[in-house]
């Protein structure tokens, strides 16, 4: 009982830590930072640590190599140089030289160059069939050059935009690439990836895609999800319902083990006047929802556990972007470096401080390491709550965290009601993802409590009953009080929840 009581407090303790993550600069703005001040803002105060960049401008290049050594840079070709680089006789040497003008000597002056970008969304949404017929063999040469200018650790990829996918139902197991790119141009590039390490790239973006009805799938808020009856997997989030889609169309090629990266993903946080769904909320729900599957740990239904190399788009807003009014909202910055919104992205800040983020109460015994939103929190559904929206939090929860322990036989099963174990998986998300006040929201159904959930569950049996808590005589040393609380407060035991008998069950032991 001990070890897994353990293990529970393992996975569900503690504060998340900044989670790593890429960015898409762009720079069509007139009241936008400098490269180097933004090179050196991301460098010391932020959890960034990989960057894109739409050109090979030598003055951002120059700025990251003096200022943030340690950060990736992804850096891109037009789409109008491939056909040079394509030709049989001559791409090769046009490749080097290409290499040699824009990369060598920013990344021996420290630029961490790690991806090289042939070209953007060459097969769609608009075909030019000479970019397309000259796309991989200019990824070849690129490759190719690289090494023979002695930068054989850059990769070679191009970032795919989603409609290389066969129309479908959105159903991830009925997924295909498009039958006039699949065999010709998608497999030999699958083996290209495969044989040099680099990544398949991806513009994911479900804010493409959504509508009024699916907006809470496409921001990853709590729904009643999408079941793929093939898979057997219920899909709560519509980018992981993209990523495997993804992986499936590779997967039926024979290339699943072929990685994928995410070139572009975001949200804008303005749009045209009347459109539902986009706003500071809806940005911050998506970029979070995505950073949680893309680099804390957990994956998607079909790839569970995995990180992939993420670029967010964008890095500030971009004034001077063309219409709609939404590709000028997309950033999650604004030009005087101060967060759009909380997506857990600032580290220490560089004026001594005693917490980047203290907490307004701390506990009395806080944490060595507090969470953003501090200790002594826990997220519990409200009076109320519709039973319906609790199910649908509890489809969504489970999607990130564990839930054995509310399954049959589990340690949290019984009571076996919807509100039981919606108070246990609510708690499990908002402690797990760092106890930042909006990973309580729930669609408005949860809230936020200081008070301790503990009280009374120290009496209590491991079969849920009353107890009088044993001496010292009758079960041996007893822990000293304030190691027992600890231990409670770590696991999930929400005001009425059915983790009271997890906690029980844990305290029973220990004591």
């Amino acid at each position: 009982m001990l070890p897994h009581a353990l293990l529970l407090l393992l996975l569900l303790h503690g504060a998340a830590a900044a989670l790593p993550i890429g960015v898409n600069y762009g720079a069509n703005g007139d009241n936008l930072p400098t490269p180097a001040a933004t090179a050196a803002f991301l460098a010391a105060n932020t959890s960034i640590n990989r960057v894109k960049l739409f050109d090979a401008n030598p003055a951002f290049l120059s700025a990251f190599a003096s200022a943030a050594p340690h950060i990736s840079l992804a850096v891109s070709l037009p789409n109008s140089v491939l056909p040079a680089l394509a030709d049989k006789s001559s791409g090769l040497d046009a490749a080097r030289g290409w290499v040699r003008d824009n990369l060598a000597a920013h990344v021996a002056a420290g630029a961490n160059v790690t991806l090289l970008l042939a070209g953007n969304e060459i097969l769609g949404p608009v075909v030019d069939p000479n970019l397309v017929v000259a796309l991989l063999p200019a990824m070849r040469r690129l490759a190719q050059a690289l090494t023979l200018e002695g930068l054989p650790g850059v990769r070679v990829t191009t970032p795919h935009y989603l409609g290389i996918l066969a129309p479908s139902d959105g159903i991830p197991s009925n997924a295909r690439f498009r039958p006039g790119f699949a065999d010709k141009i998608l497999a030999p590039m699958l083996k290209f990836h495969r044989d040099t390490g680099s990544p398949l790239m991806v513009n994911a973006y479900p804010y493409f895609s959504y509508n009024a009805q699916n907006l809470n799938y496409a921001v990853f808020r709590p729904n009643a999800g999408v079941y793929d009856a093939a898979a057997k997997l219920n899909y709560t989030s519509m980018f992981d319902a993209q990523m495997d889609a993804v992986y499936t169309a590779m997967k039926k090629l024979g290339y699943g083990d072929v990685e994928i990266a995410v070139g572009e993903a975001g949200w804008p946080t303005e749009a045209d006047a009347g459109q539902v769904g986009v706003g500071v909320e809806e940005a911050r729900d998506f970029n979070a929802g995505m950073m949680r599957v893309v680099s804390g740990g957990k994956g998607t239904p079909l790839m569970p556990g995995k990180s992939f190399e993420t670029y967010i788009f964008s890095l500030f807003d971009e004034n001077q972007k063309p219409l709609p009014v939404a590709e000028r909202h997309f950033g999650i910055f604004n030009p005087d470096f101060t967060p759009k919104y909380d997506l857990g992205l600032l580290t220490q800040s560089p004026s001594p401080t005693p917490s980047p983020n203290p907490s307004p109460k701390p506990s009395p015994s806080p944490s060595p390491k507090p969470s953003p939103s501090g200790g002594g929190k826990w997220c519990v559904a409200k009076a109320g709550a519709d039973a319906t929206d609790l199910q649908n939090n509890i489809n969504y929860a489970c999607g990130y965290v564990d839930c054995k322990p509310i399954q049959s036989g589990g340690a949290c099963f019984n009571p076996n009601t919807v509100a039981s174990h919606a108070a246990y998986v609510m708690n499990a998300y908002y402690q797990a993802n760092g106890r930042h006040d909006y990973d309580c929201d729930f669609k408005g159904t949860g809230v936020v409590t200081s008070s301790d959930p503990i009280t009374g569950v120290a009496n209590m049996s491991p079969d849920g009953a009353q107890q009088v808590r044993p001496t010292r005589g009758q079960r041996g040393r007893q822990p000293p009080a304030h190691i027992l609380r600890e231990a409670a407060a770590r696991a999930v035991a929400p005001p009425g929840g059915c983790c009271y008998r997890a906690c029980a069950k844990l305290l029973y032991t220990l004591v």
